[in-house]
């Protein structure tokens, strides 16, 4: 079938998260906890950057700390080292392999701050390169598209936060998304893909913490179904974008409701709402954007096993 690895990882994630949530923990709490710093520098690329937008929320809600988000040509292509103050440096690579990134982990740690990696693969270079590191633990992710390493590296990010002193609900028991909401989340995927299929203008909305479940969604239907969308904080959407919420588009949205957008002539797509703490909300919710773009793609006729153009690792400089 086409997507068979893609569904199988998919569905590996409620059982990976419960039985990884306490290790992250008590890891991160050795490697970090009682530390404190002036910055957080997150450096990533692809559904690891949807990640790390996850952690600016997390870290600058819960402990007051900036956050920039590292632009690695700065480095690898203009050649600037930029000076910051104490600051947590953090490489988040599925694959571990990913070059700009490691080198502004290097860059970091050679300038004496602590640098952390989450990665998925052991001995990799981002392993290499970083003081600490955090592996996932999720088993070889062999489809290209990347769902219970997504996830895990969610659970991680919100983990180190509460290693480091943030005061964010317990991640386990009935918080963490279980194999119900996993079939909740496939049968509203299956009930509004027949919108997604038949319109050319899509948007993944969302906002605060579940910014990153609108973008991760908006990333794997193009990866995966070759769909074009556009993600957009709903507050943003509202400076321009929404003009195009009209007939022969639909909006993917996750959290607030928008039914003013149907009045447009837009099509909506309302996501499940998790039954969690908001917090935890993106790591269960992503779930349906996961489904409806493997459910997508196979109504195409497409593998996200096996796409055209793009493969599980990618290098960039």
């Amino acid at each position: 079938m086409l997507g068979s690895w893609m569904e199988s990882e998919i569905r590996e994630q409620p059982d990976l998260l419960a039985k990884n949530a306490p290790s992250y923990l008590g890891q991160l709490s050795k490697m970090v906890g009682g530390q404190e710093f002036e910055l957080v520098l997150l450096a990533a690329r692809g559904s690891s950057d949807n990640a790390a937008l996850f952690a600016r929320y997390l870290i600058e809600v819960h402990l007051g700390i900036p956050v920039s988000l590292a632009a690695p040509s700065v480095l690898t292509r203009y050649g600037t080292r930029v000076k910051y103050p104490k600051t947590l440096a953090i490489g988040i690579s599925q694959s571990g392999a990913a070059p700009d990134v490691a080198e502004v982990l290097g860059q970091l740690r050679e300038d004496g701050h602590t640098t952390l990696a989450i990665t998925n693969t052991a001995s990799s270079r981002l392993e290499q390169t970083a003081e600490h590191t955090l592996l996932l633990n999720c088993g070889e992710e062999r489809s290209v598209a990347a769902t219970k390493t997504y996830s895990s590296s969610l659970l991680a990010l919100y983990q180190l936060v509460r290693a480091l002193g943030g005061n964010l609900p317990e991640a386990g028991g009935d918080d963490l998304p279980c194999s119900d909401w996993l079939d909740e989340c496939r049968r509203g995927a299956e009930m509004n893909l027949g919108k997604v299929l038949r319109t050319n203008v899509h948007f993944a909305l969302a906002r605060g913490y579940s910014f990153c479940t609108a973008n991760e969604t908006a990333l794997k239907l193009m990866e995966c179904a070759l769909i074009a969308c556009k993600s957009y904080s709903t507050a943003d959407f509202q400076h321009g974008p929404r003009a195009l919420a009209s007939y022969g588009c639909t909006a993917i949205v996750y959290g607030e409701p928008m039914q003013d957008l149907a009045t447009q002539g837009a099509l909506l797509v309302e996501a499940p709402i998790a039954p969690c703490p908001e917090p935890l909300k993106p790591l269960g919710e992503i779930f349906f954007g996961q489904w409806l773009a493997l459910l997508a793609a196979r109504a195409r006729g497409l593998d996200p096993d096996h796409p055209d153009h793009i493969q599980k690792v990618t290098q960039t400089r």
